[in-house]
């Protein structure tokens, strides 16, 4: 069972709560902003308590953009893993076409095209 963080845009919230869902009906832990924050929560503390935790994170991409908030959960993961920590980003096209530039050279999960083949892809690659 892994733990996965999994980082959307808010407006993404009910396609990356579903996401979550699969990820977890699979076996794994997931941290989910929607699921582990709550109100009167200090949401930086938060974030950080389910990064460091973290073995895989989820990056759901979107017509929107990467938030803020994405940028510093994906950064992150991105220094632990250079800092020898067994953290894997994972990439996955929720909506929209266009890659972000720092994950334009990593294979992702398109579960625009295909969801259930998209959801298969990731799961293959959460150990």
């Amino acid at each position: 069972m892994a733990n996965v963080f999994v980082s959307h845009r808010g407006s993404d919230a009910v396609p990356a709560e579903h996401l979550a869902e699969e990820i977890r009906a699979a076996g794994h832990r997931v941290w989910l902003d929607n699921w582990e924050i709550n109100v009167g929560d200090q949401i930086v503390a938060a974030m950080n308590a389910g990064l460091e935790g973290a073995t895989y994170l989820v990056v759901c991409y979107s017509a929107q953009g990467m938030a803020a908030w994405m940028n510093i959960e994906w950064q992150s993961a991105l220094a632990r893993q250079l800092n020898g920590h067994n953290v894997k980003i994972l990439p996955v096209k929720l909506t929209g076409d266009d890659v972000p530039a720092i994950l334009a050279g990593t294979k992702y999960a398109d579960v625009k095209k295909d969801w259930n083949r998209g959801v298969d892809e990731l799961l293959k690659a959460i150990r």
